[in-house]
């Protein structure tokens, strides 16, 4: 006779990563055994509505509670993508909370959960550069550094929508001749097999080339700029520049500057260790918070998820080590 699945054992955790593309789910025991997992599509609440993404969430979530053998948790601590602002994480926890799958709930940015995975206790900053840019800090007495992360209108540039953004611009200007001259000029209309910059701005605008694509410039802008082209190196530099800016900021506001402090680089263009720009990042922040410690952060998302939830809960130094021994 099999045992009927239970509400919740005290100190466990729902964590739940949703990316734009990706939702990964975790139930993890008041020990650090993670008990059962999920994953789902991905978490887009702009374009669905907020109670639409949630309830997109809940497949993902059973599929967890299912395989843990119960039927919620004591905490959910769930890092959201599009959660930018405090007021759109207080909403979102909100609805997650509705759903019943936990005693209590929070809601971060998705940023925190990549700097909560890289580093043992809740202290540092982190930044990500996937196809946009953000950066988050925090201190283990709660408080944070962090940006809106909205894009131009909150003063953000970078990732990899804004390289090939500004890959298209001055490739654009370069073959019209307005611009100076580029090797992004040939180079992108060759990746997209067409013939000009002409014919691929067509192409983009009129459907031809669905602008989903348009992401694939970014990994071009370094190998040209690897070949020694002043524009593409200026956009490379740019985006260092600008890594730097948010990470040291954000280590002022928590007044790490002078102490020091982990800086965590995540997403798939920083982890991706291009030499220019790796190099770029390390030798400015070199000289503006000469203490910090660069890493790359390779963990799981849901792990930083994972150890958010055992931070709220009290879990020790014992369980947070179980949880991170599984997910290494």
């Amino acid at each position: 006779m099999s045992t009927p699945p239970h509400r919740y054992e005290d100190g466990s955790v729902l964590a739940i990563d949703a990316g734009n593309s990706k939702t990964d789910v975790a139930v993890i025991g008041a020990d650090g055994r993670v008990l059962g997992t999920g994953r789902g599509g991905g978490f887009q609440p702009p374009l669905v509505g907020v109670q639409v993404a949630v309830d997109a969430l809940a497949e993902a979530v059973g599929a967890a509670l299912d395989a843990a053998g119960v039927t919620g948790v004591d905490h959910v601590s769930a890092c959201l993508a599009n959660a930018d602002l405090p007021v759109e994480e207080r909403e979102l926890a909100t609805a997650v909370q509705a759903r019943g799958w936990g005693h209590t709930t929070e809601v971060y940015n998705d940023t925190f959960a990549i700097l909560r995975a890289g580093v043992d206790e809740p202290r540092g900053v982190a930044v990500v550069c996937g196809a946009g840019i953000n950066c988050v800090g925090m201190l283990p007495d709660g408080r944070t550094a962090r940006f809106p992360a909205i894009g131009k209108i909150s003063g953000d540039w970078g990732g990899g929508g804004g390289l090939a953004d500004e890959a298209m611009w001055f490739a654009s200007r370069a073959e019209d001749g307005r611009g100076e001259p580029t090797a992004l000029a040939t180079v992108l209309p060759a990746h997209y097999g067409v013939e000009s910059m002409y014919a691929l701005v067509e192409a983009l605008h009129l459907g031809r080339i669905p602008s989903v694509r348009l992401h694939e410039a970014a990994p071009l802008v370094f190998a040209v700029s690897a070949s020694g082209d002043a524009v593409a190196r200026g956009l490379v530099h740019r985006l260092g520049d600008e890594v730097v800016a948010m990470a040291s900021v954000a280590l002022g506001r928590l007044g790490l500057l002078e102490e020091a402090a982990p800086v965590l680089l995540g997403g798939g263009v920083l982890a991706a260790r291009h030499p220019e720009l790796d190099g770029r990042i390390r030798s400015l922040l070199t000289e503006r918070a000469p203490k910090a410690e660069i890493r790359v952060v390779t963990a799981a998302p849901v792990l930083g998820a994972a150890l958010l939830g055992l931070d709220v809960v009290g879990a020790d130094g014992e369980v947070r080590g179980e949880l991170r021994a599984q997910y290494a």
